[in-house]
């Protein structure tokens, strides 16, 4: 028989409230809401003990299998302002980039690989990728994966 798993998903209805809390005190401390360990624990109603005993136990889990996130790759013209123009059309779209990675230009294109979150998109990512593939300078635009 194999070891037992170190890992659960859970669904948050069904884990102990302690762990919700401390997960809640966890994001008030990342987004700047809570800026003492104090006053996040205070505000989510646990003890500063119980939020150091669990804080490194518990994570959100994002499920990333129903499209929230997703990587594109762009192919571009090497020319000022062209990447500009195509972060702005998926800043339009509702789309939040969580990563961008360009490589140096070759023969005049440059490749930009993104990571983003589309929980908020604005359309379909069809519709997404067709704006930005129709945006001036940008080659070819598809999703690697998400």
């Amino acid at each position: 028989m194999g070891a037992p798993a170190k890992y659960f998903i859970v669904e948050a209805e069904a884990m102990p409230e302690i762990f919700r809390k401390v997960a809640e005190a966890k994001r008030l401390l990342e987004t700047g809401e809570e800026t003492t360990v104090n006053g996040a624990a205070r505000a989510v109603g646990i003890s500063r003990s119980a939020f150091y005993k669990y804080k490194d136990s518990v994570r959100p889990f994002n499920d990333m299998l129903h499209g929230r996130i997703v990587t594109f790759q762009i192919m571009l013209k090497d020319e000022p302002g062209i990447l500009s123009a195509a972060l702005n059309v998926f800043a339009g779209t509702g789309v939040n980039i969580l990563t961008i990675n360009q490589s140096i230009p070759v023969n005049g294109c440059a490749v930009v690989t993104m990571t983003a979150e589309t929980s908020a998109i604005q359309g379909s990512l069809e519709e997404v990728l067709g704006a930005v593939s129709a945006s001036t300078g940008v080659i070819k635009c598809e999703i690697l994966a998400g």
